[in-house]
């Protein structure tokens, strides 16, 4: 069920009154698990078997975490536990064609079979939020929830369950342990979240998405200045699909009277790629640095050994949005770029002087090429499509100049909300002004087909 289709507004229409009436209730919790449940078994009733299952398990390993002499041993197995459903239903076609290609380069005459296991959307996203809550009741940065109805919402919560954001136990599990009741403003501030997010995916991200596909499925056949235009709104589009599914996310919560995180603060206004990530799908970069640099040991032992935990998390992070050889490449070149650059942000005195605008266009630039290996479907298209952007002779192409000037318009109000002209944008009548516009402008010219979101894949 896709929150921007006729189901999801019918089951809303549905599950938001009766949540109104059962605030304050012993029946407020026991409501939000079955939505959610059902919510994500309108995708597949087999996709609750994972998650039933992972949510049981982590429930009882913290319990005896808690009691036993050992508490270690518990969190290895609940990471082991974890890892190995994620493995089984997203990695194993991919261990397996791997296998097989040695195999074959050795003249093995075998061939392993891998099982036909569908993904369940949204796995890796509540897997690591629950392989976080458990680190975190491990250390004691969190108290373990000792109600399994409260806790099975926690990692089943449906408007951040198929895509994030990922959750931190110590800022949604103390909103469901409470009753605050959902406020007016509640439901107008979620709903214009909705409504931006809405705008965001179909009237932009569905829009962005017909000019790439038609360029990356056959970029052989492309010229540079095509391949150029579609990787550029490439790098909007994935943007515009995935912040998108989070306002929404976070305007359904919202409306419920629970505030989920922040996931995306104008990216491509970063200065540098460390800023870049710290501003890009904020909830996972933040549970990598938490849960994977740190544990590496994080910037504590030398330059050398700093730059390889940056490469390896980006690597890690990389292959965790898609078991493909494309993705860990991507991940790489963020981690290449991010160590090398680290050190140059404090040696090189002229790029820190450099013009604020001059080192965002840096960091784009940077950042919209390594969209290359992330949209290409394997890497001998990505090379290609390189090949053929730097070495290709310019042609005609029929770049989308309406997609472009709503890409500037954007980018303008992003540059205005972080200058002096923040307080304005804020104003209320301004926030209106601009929601009416964008209900007016997709009323006009929006059909929605229910594209499904980018990153539900992952």
């Amino acid at each position: 069920m896709l929150f921007h289709t006729w189901p999801f507004f019918a089951f809303f229409a549905v599950v938001y009154p009766v949540y109104l009436l059962t605030r304050g209730t012993r029946f407020r919790l026991p409501w939000l698990l079955v939505t959610s449940y059902c919510f994500y078994a309108w995708l597949g009733w087999y996709y609750l078997i994972p998650l039933a299952y992972t949510t049981v398990v982590d429930y009882l390993v913290t319990a005896r975490m808690e009691r036993s002499q050992r508490p270690r041993m518990w969190l290895t197995l609940s990471i082991t536990n974890s890892l190995s459903v994620l493995i089984l239903f997203k990695y194993t076609g991919f261990i397996g064609d791997n296998i097989n290609a040695v195999l074959s380069f050795l003249r093995v005459p075998y061939v392993v079979a891998a099982p036909p296991l569908l993904l369940p959307a949204g796995l890796s996203f509540y897997l690591l939020q629950s392989i976080g809550y458990v680190v975190d009741v491990y250390r004691g940065a969190t108290r373990r929830e000792a109600s399994l109805l409260k806790h099975a919402v926690f990692v089943s919560f449906f408007p951040r369950l198929l895509a994030g954001p990922i959750e931190r136990a110590n800022h949604l599990l103390p909103q469901l342990r409470s009753d605050t009741r959902a406020s007016v403003r509640d439901f107008t501030d979620g709903l214009s979240m909705f409504v931006v997010g809405y705008f965001k995916k179909v009237a932009l991200a569905d829009y962005l998405a017909r000019y790439v596909r038609t360029v990356y499925d056959a970029p052989g056949q492309s010229h540079a200045l095509a391949l150029l235009a579609a990787t550029f709104l490439f790098a909007w589009q994935v943007y515009f699909d995935f912040s998108g599914y989070t306002d929404m996310a976070r305007g359904v919560a919202r409306m419920m009277g629970i505030r989920l995180m922040r996931n995306f603060n104008n990216p491509y206004l970063a200065v540098s790629l460390r800023d870049f990530w710290r501003r890009w799908h904020i909830s996972l970069s933040c549970w990598f640095r938490d849960y994977v640099y740190i544990p590496l040991g994080g910037n504590r032992r030398g330059t050398l050994s700093t730059g390889r935990n940056i490469l390896l998390t980006m690597m890690l992070s990389g292959l965790w949005h898609n078991a493909a050889w494309t993705f860990v490449l991507w991940g790489a070149v963020h981690g290449v770029g991010y160590a090398a650059t680290r050190s140059l942000e404090r040696t090189a005195l002229h790029l820190r002087r450099a013009p604020r605008i001059v080192r965002q266009l840096l960091v784009f630039a940077f950042v919209t090429f390594a969209w290359i290996f992330f949209r290409a479907e394997s890497i001998g298209d990505a090379w290609t499509a390189i090949g053929r952007m730097f070495g290709s002779s310019p042609a005609d192409v029929s770049c989308p100049l309406w997609a472009l000037a709503l890409i500037a318009a954007v980018w303008c109000y992003q540059y205005a909300y972080e200058s002096r002209l923040r307080w304005l944008l804020e104003r209320s009548v301004v926030r209106v002004t601009v929601v009416i516009v964008m209900l007016g402008y997709m009323l006009l010219t929006v059909s929605p087909t229910g594209r499904p979101f980018i990153y539900m894949q992952f």
